[in-house]
């Protein structure tokens, strides 16, 4: 029988895991897989571009490859292979970002968000399983991101539809599904790398599709113990609220926004794109004498990226105690000026290495890597925050959809990017990236004094 979530009656009850509904753990299990699938094709899939299929003899074999480059090149122009990859990635990682808002419209007005995620996580494994054979790449690229739109927002929907209204365990089951994804971030490129850097390409790729499958299989599995939904007709629905005078000026300030958060983000965004590619040919990975995984290092920032997750809220806890914590557009500001400290330790590092003429050591990565995480910890999370408070209530979800619209940005821009690697030397390529998040952040503290005022937190009276 289906989860009452309108009585709450059957999640109060239900401690089965962890002191929770038996629900979020068929929820978690699947998104963690998910996760694994995701993070793992991601992390092949420059590499794979720039060392085998867009070189000739492997070019050709692509369905549809002639007039989708041609497409390409009319916005960006003529392309090296390296450019090239990083062009489709960036139209990839950008894309995984706009294509949740029609999975979720789909989902509520035509088939549920249980047909939806079944589809999308169909989808999605066809995806990775095409991504084994270089003539199918393209259509392979289609079904992630149409099977990513169907899966990733509304799966993490029907975890707060587990709890009723007042049951306080809605916050520490996000906090479980969060760590499954962190979890899975870890694993995925240890072994969808390491599979296909070391051994062969659509190795890594069919690890990544049968992670999807153990997803797809899991979530099936606890369909029962989900929550029941209804499809709303659009007749059925509430008039829309009108918003007031203070509300408007406050939506337009949050898309003011979006382009300097794209700016923000482009240290971290180019790790999958142009670092891997950059990385793998001048960090030492040689260890007991053999050449390690670059993706490898992907896992390394997952791990870092947890660690300085909990050191953030937990400074910032410890200075609320001896004065006024930051607004969250101040701590973005913050974040942003010590994220930009990431690019420019590769920028030293590269220069380090033209002087000395030997490959940079992994210290450096790691800098890079503790540098970037302590500044998303205080951009990203910080940003949802922003847009979760600061946003009426009558638009309150179309603005959380408005606020990854930063990350679709954000990724277009590193595909464009990530190409002038073979054009610039790669000390002034992480120095142009420290200098434009840098910039950002300082943009954003600027952002702060002119339009503080109309994102500050206001009172339930003040807001209406």
């Amino acid at each position: 029988m289906a989860v009452d979530t309108v009585s709450g009656s059957t999640t109060r009850k239900d401690r089965t895991f962890l002191g929770h509904p038996v629900g979020l753990a068929y929820l978690s299990f699947a998104e963690a897989w998910e996760r694994f699938s995701y993070y793992g094709m991601q992390a092949l899939l420059v590499l794979y571009m720039t060392q085998q299929l867009l070189l000739p003899g492997h070019v050709e074999n692509v369905a549809g490859f002639a007039p989708f480059r041609a497409a390409i090149e009319h916005i960006y122009g003529p392309l090296s292979p390296e450019a090239l990859a990083s062009a489709i990635f960036g139209l990839y990682a950008g894309g995984v970002y706009l294509t949740p808002l029609a999975g979720g419209l789909i989902a509520d007005r035509l088939l549920g968000r249980t047909a939806t995620v079944t589809i999308g996580a169909g989808l999605m494994a066809l995806g990775h399983f095409l991504m084994a054979f270089e003539g199918s790449f393209l259509a392979a690229l289609a079904c992630l991101l149409i099977g990513v739109g169907c899966f990733k927002g509304n799966i993490a929907s029907q975890v707060g539809e587990l709890y009723a209204p007042g049951d306080l365990r809605r916050a520490d089951a996000f906090q479980i599904y969060m760590l499954g994804i962190q979890i899975a971030v870890i694993v995925s490129p240890l072994v969808c790398g390491t599979l296909g850097q070391k051994v062969a390409w659509h190795w890594g790729f069919g690890a990544a599709g049968v992670g999807m499958v153990f997803g797809l299989i899991i979530y099936l599995a606890g369909r029962r113990y989900l929550p029941r939904e209804t499809i709303r007709p659009r007749a059925a629905r509430a008039p829309r609220e009108k918003l007031l005078a203070h509300e408007i000026k406050a939506v337009a300030v949050l898309i003011l926004v979006i382009p300097i958060l794209a700016a923000t983000a482009l240290g971290n965004q180019e790790m999958f794109n142009a670092y891997m590619v950059w990385g793998d040919a001048h960090f030492d990975l040689e260890f007991f004498g053999e050449k390690q995984p670059v993706t490898w290092l992907i896992s390394l920032d997952a791990i870092l990226s947890t660690i300085t997750m909990v050191a953030s809220v937990a400074f910032w806890r410890w200075w609320a105690t001896l004065r006024r914590e930051p607004d969250e557009v101040y701590k973005i500001g913050i974040g942003a000026l010590i994220g930009a400290l990431g690019p420019l330790a590769l920028a030293l590092a590269a220069m380090k290495e033209t002087a000395t003429g030997t490959k940079i050591g992994l210290g450096w990565a790691v800098a890079f890597h503790i540098f970037n995480d302590l500044g998303f910890a205080n951009v990203f999370p910080v940003g949802l925050a922003l847009f979760s408070r600061a946003s009426p209530r009558a638009i309150a979800g179309l603005m959380i959809g408005v606020y990854y619209l930063h990350l679709f940005l954000s990724n277009m821009v590193v595909g464009w990017l990530g190409g002038l690697l073979e054009t610039m030397s790669a000390m002034s390529f992480w120095l142009l990236h420290a200098a434009l998040v840098g910039g950002a952040g300082g943009l954003m503290l600027l952002f702060g004094v002119a339009f503080g005022r109309l994102l500050a937190p206001q009172s339930e009276e003040e807001r209406g």
